[in-house]
């Protein structure tokens, strides 16, 4: 624990960009909540508030920055990476699978150990999880890794209500490692958990797609309009089903349709948010197929406004037909 003496900023606050600045520089800044670096070559710290995904960007490889509008504090509490302001909670827990095999039981560990951990310091309510786990669409049928995952982490929930399920991502690594890496934002004020109206509900999938339904809400508007609106892994699903498997350029249509229509929802509630991806907006776009890289990279620069921030990874998305997955952040 860094011992600072804290004084809360009067409202929840989160600026998230991506720096190319050297990552001593911004862990010296102390408003610094979360600092993420990608693939082989992105720095070693041990600073809690700096953690290392292991999935290979595709070109520039800057840090995501998560920063406070107030000092922050930070530690490591029984295997916990943390870091608070008095409003966020940023944590961090990875964790070797069972027999290097069981992803269910890691899953259901961690996501006990999670909710204790962030209720017992007084940040209750979840805005925001990430799920990395290696080989996600290993596994045929009910075998597949990724439904055992959603049936270990709907275990370590508990009766969790389906109304108050954070935003999520959960990402395939392709570095043959058994062990599940999770990250969260927690605050001490629920924030607005949104679906997406051309979707159906994750929580409330057919039984097709296994016997736990995934665990998260399309998206989450935070209760402090200092935050950015923050989207789940998006992907072109319409209703319950996936689109356009024979074309990685109409799945990235409809995927930005999807997002299209999450702003929108939002927008019903907080009407000053941009009503499309600007400046504001930061992305991570996950591709599936390593030849499809810088076809993906050349769609997105037809797609986007310039302004976008974006950074792609090369990753296995949770089904096997889906080219690709992005998710983010937008805000003003």
């Amino acid at each position: 624990m860094t011992g600072i003496a804290l004084t809360a900023p009067a409202a929840a606050g989160l600026d998230i960009s991506y720096s190319n600045d050297t990552l001593d520089s911004v862990l010296a800044d102390a408003n610094v909540l979360a600092v993420f670096g990608f693939g082989d070559a992105a720095p070693s710290s041990d600073d809690p508030r700096y953690l290392r995904v292991n999935l290979q960007p595709h070109g520039p490889a800057p840090l995501e920055v998560w920063r406070s509008h107030g000092p922050v504090d930070h530690g490591r509490t029984d295997g916990v990476a943390w870091a608070e302001d008095g409003h966020l909670q940023f944590g961090a827990l990875q964790l070797d699978e069972p027999d290097g095999e069981d992803i269910g039981a890691a899953a259901s560990d961690v996501y006990q150990r999670l909710l204790a951990f962030t209720a017992g310091r007084g940040y209750p309510h979840l805005l925001r999880i990430w799920n990395y786990l290696d080989a996600i669409t290993d596994g045929d049928g009910d075998e597949e890794r990724y439904r055992r995952f959603c049936i270990g982490r709907a275990a370590g929930l508990g009766d969790y209500e389906p109304g108050r399920l954070p935003a999520a991502t959960a990402i395939g690594r392709l570095d043959g490692r058994r062990q599940l890496q999770v990250y969260w934002l927690a605050t001490t004020t629920p924030g607005r958990p949104l679906e997406n109206p051309r979707q159906i509900s994750a929580w409330r999938y057919p039984r097709q797609y296994g016997p736990q339904p995934p665990s998260f809400a399309r998206a989450m508007l935070p209760a402090s309009a200092a935050m950015p609106l923050l989207l789940s892994g998006t992907a072109a699903i319409v209703g319950h089903r996936s689109l356009h498997a024979d074309s990685v350029a109409t799945q990235l249509d409809e995927t930005l349709a999807n997002f299209a229509s999450l702003i929108g929802a939002a927008r019903e509630h907080r009407p000053a948010l941009p009503a499309g991806f600007g400046s504001g907006s930061r992305l991570k776009v996950y591709v599936r197929d390593d030849a499809e890289l810088d076809h993906v990279s050349r769609l997105l620069d037809r797609r986007l406004d310039p302004a976008v921030a974006r950074i792609i990874l090369h990753a296995q998305v949770c089904r096997g037909e889906l080219a690709l997955e992005i998710d983010g952040s937008h805000d003003l």
